[in-house]
């Protein structure tokens, strides 16, 4: 199966583990060195309403993603997930 990063973000990400819908995929992370993805970004939800912005962005790294479907990404994280400031700083899984 071929999909372009365009048509990620109308993919729908889930953990496994915990059945917790994590949004929808805002962004990927590159290395163009090797030209692979290495990492999807997700926003965090919002907060009350969207009027105060929202919360941090989970990064996800590809060794965790578990499955690409037509409209679902299925992620393996086992407990909770760990957030990252919107400024990009990594806190891998």
């Amino acid at each position: 199966m071929f999909c372009r990063i365009a048509e990620l973000h109308c993919k729908e990400v889930i953990n496994v583990c915990t059945g917790f819908r994590l949004g929808y995929v805002s962004d990927a992370e590159l290395d163009t060195k090797d030209g692979r993805v290495t990492a999807l970004i997700v926003p965090g939800p919002y907060r009350f309403f969207g009027l105060l912005g929202h919360e941090d962005d989970f990064f996800l790294p590809w060794g965790c993603i578990e499955r690409i479907g037509k409209d679902i990404i299925l992620v393996n994280i086992p407990g909770e997930c760990q957030r990252c400031k919107p400024d990009r700083k990594r806190k891998w899984f």
